[in-house]
Parts: C-alpha cells; structure tokens; sequence
C-alpha cells in the first residue's frame, strides 16, 4: 500500500476530535518545551514540525479515567469472560479463519503460531478489527506523557516512538486512531511493538496494521515468536488442589509468578500430564458464576500470551477463545 492510499484510508476511518483541551504548547509548558528540545536535539527533528503536532494533541480526562480503572483490575473472571467468550465472537472468528486461512497458515509454517491463536489475539484485541479504537493515538499519548505521572516514563517512550514512526512513513499524526493507552491497528500494537514486531507479510512495501488483516496476522506471529513461543507446545492445564490455597499464596493475583513444577507440586496441585520438575508454570484460580473455582497451571506458552497483556484473565481469555476456535 502505498502512503498516499494509507493517509486516505485512515482519512476514512478517522473520527472528528471533540472539544478538548489544547495545552501542549512549549510557550505554556516547560515540560512540553523539554521534550520538544529532546527531539530536536538529540532526534533530529524539525522543531517547527514537532511544535505544531503537539500543538494539535488534546488532553482527554476520559483517557485518564480509563487507564485508571482497567478492565482486568476490577472485573471477576466471570464478569471478564463474558466479554470475550461469546457465540458472536467465536462465530467471527470463524469467519475471519475462513477467509484469511492462507496467511494464517503461513504465520503458523513462519512462527510456530497456531492460526487459532493469532485469530484469538485479533479477536479479544480488537473484534477482528470492528473496534480498533476510538481515540486519536496521539491524544492519548500525550495525555499520557504529559498528565499521568505514574507511568509517565513509559508513555514517552511510546509518544516518541510514535512521532519517529508519523515521520518515517509520512502518515498524519493526527490522523491514527487507537486505544486509551495509544495501542494501533487490528493487533493493537503499542508504537514500540510496531518498530519491532511489524511485519508486512503480503510484501506491498508497507506493514499496515491499521487496515490489513494479513499484515496484523504476520505481526502478531512474530510478536509471540520472538517473545518465545514454544512450537507445539501445550498452553495450559487444568489442576486439582489437594491441599488448602494458603500455601500458594498468589494463586488469586491477576499477574504472573512462575514458579517451579517442583514447588508447586508439592504445594498440592495436580494435573494430569507429565511436566518436568524444573518447569517452570503458574498456578491460578479463577472465581466462576457458582462461586466456585477454576484452576488452571500457565506453561511457557501461555506466560508469552501474558506478554502480550500483563494480565491472567486476558491470557485465559485469549486461550479459551483460540480453544474453542479449534485449537488443540
């Protein structure tokens, strides 16, 4: 694709900004004007260029108010699963195995990846690509860098990534739309994550993420291979606990803690498969409807799915949905 046919298309699926503050100027802000020195200095950009595109960034409270309350911190699994693991989500991704089957094979030959689990991702991500977002990337980003002093740090680097990625293709920064954390396309890749991991895998010269399916298949393939993915390799198992939940303290935690195969064992969990002792795996549990629990021990595969998302629940999630696609 080239640029020109990209820059129409993200014209097209572009939305009208709303009336937002406009305060990222250096003339009212010393933190804005250090970071456009930054660029300038140390990037090589155009002072005049990278003045006048933040100048265009609004700052959004809804964004603020977003990634303040995440999904996967205030929702029970039950709450959480229903949101992905529907009928007209699997039915989908049906579909979209059907008439991508080719890629998604030769992402499978490529990386290693089973297509069920590439389609899973894109599905949980963005719905197949029916919602990849509604906030302009570059609001978000500056939001984010400029406004939200927890995790500032690491947003800048995503804001400067991104304007490194506007100004090395020639796409409008103002233009991309995204999430509330500023993640892209239908894999919904963070700017770092497209610098590193896109690929543009029908070879028309340009890895679009935003408007190409196959393109985001090939990405999300290499995504999971460099983030070791294990060819063939099992993803999960469902346990038993012999013994009380106090002896595996974190098992509720919604984030990772691998531990050896060994520890956990003899911490009471059983499964029904042959796992080397200094494997390492995370044992968790998930609240059901009934109030019960479903537990589950996380191999390799499913830590690299957590890499994707520092969630248990979204990794499940994702696992279930590529499970009930047909993977093995």
């Amino acid at each position: 694709m080239n640029i020109g046919l990209g820059l129409l298309i993200l014209l097209i699926f572009s939305q009208g900004v709303h009336a937002h503050p406009q305060i990222y100027q250096s003339e009212t802000r010393e933190d804005v004007a250090e970071f456009i020195d930054m660029l300038v200095n140390e990037r090589g950009f155009e002072r005049e260029w990278v003045v006048s595109t933040l100048a265009e960034a609004r700052q959004r409270q809804d964004i603020l108010d977003l990634i303040a309350r995440p999904a996967e911190r205030v929702l029970q699994w039950y709450d959480y699963r229903q949101i992905f693991l529907t009928e007209a989500r699997t039915q989908a991704g049906r579909e979209f195995m059907t008439r991508y089957a080719d890629a998604l094979q030769r992402a499978e030959q490529e990386y290693g990846v089973p297509a069920e689990m590439i389609t899973a991702i894109i599905g949980v991500e963005t719905f197949y690509g029916r919602n990849k977002g509604r906030h302009r990337v570059l609001d978000a980003l500056a939001t984010l860098t400029f406004d939200y002093p927890p995790r500032a740090p690491f947003f800048r680097g995503q804001l400067i990534e991104f304007l490194e990625l506007t100004r090395r293709t020639g796409l409008n920064p103002s233009l991309p739309m995204g999430s509330y954390a500023g993640a892209m396309g239908y894999p919904q890749f963070i700017p770092t994550s497209y610098r590193d991991f896109a690929v543009d895998f029908d070879g028309d010269g340009f890895a679009d993420i935003w408007t190409n399916p196959v393109d985001a298949i090939g990405s999300v393939g290499r995504y999971f291979e460099a983030h070791g993915w294990q060819r063939g390799a099992a993803v999960a198992h469902e346990f038993r606990l012999t013994g009380d939940e106090s002896a595996l303290p974190e098992l509720r935690a919604n984030r990772f803690n691998r531990q050896t195969w060994s520890e956990v064992r003899a911490a009471g969990v059983r499964v029904e498969a042959n796992l080397e002792s200094t494997e390492r795996v995370i044992p968790m549990a998930f609240r059901t409807s009934d109030e019960s629990s479903r537990y589950v021990l996380g191999l390799n595969n499913f830590y690299v799915i957590t890499r994707y998302n520092h969630s248990r629940m979204y990794a499940l999630a994702v696992y279930d949905l590529a499970s009930a696609l047909g993977m093995d």
